[in-house]
This record gives structure tokens, C-alpha cells and sequence, in this order.
């Protein structure tokens, strides 16, 4: 395995583009965002959450 060079993070982009479709990307790109936000979330230990976060949380979506 070789190293990761521009031409081949060029080439994954295009796949992605040609396979969702440039209108998809920028919905993907945000659930994905929201389900990483929340996996951190779950990961806090509930001595580190506020007691208001939950509802901050809830409301946000």
C-alpha cells in the first residue's frame, strides 16, 4: 500500500459525485455530521452533562 497522493483524493471525489449526484452530497455530508454530534454526545459521561442537554439537544432537531 502505497501513499494517499492528490490524484487519488481527486479521483475518490469524482466517484462519490458521479455515483450520489452533486445535489446528494451536501445531505449526505450533514447526516453524517448530525450522527457524529450525537454518537460525542452519547460517548460523555453523565457526570459531564449538563442537566439542560437533553432539551438543548431534542429542540436542535
Amino acid at each position: 500500500m502505497g501513499d494517499l497522493k492528490p490524484w487519488h483524493i481527486i479521483l475518490i471525489v469524482v466517484v462519490f459525485v458521479v455515483l450520489f449526484g452533486a445535489k446528494k452530497l451536501p445531505d449526505s455530508a450533514k447526516s453524517v455530521a448530525r450522527s457524529l454530534r450525537i454518537f460525542k454526545d452519547e460517548l460523555k459521561s453523565p457526570e459531564d452533562k449538563k442537566p439542560g442537554d437533553d432539551q438543548a439537544a431534542k429542540n436542535s432537531q
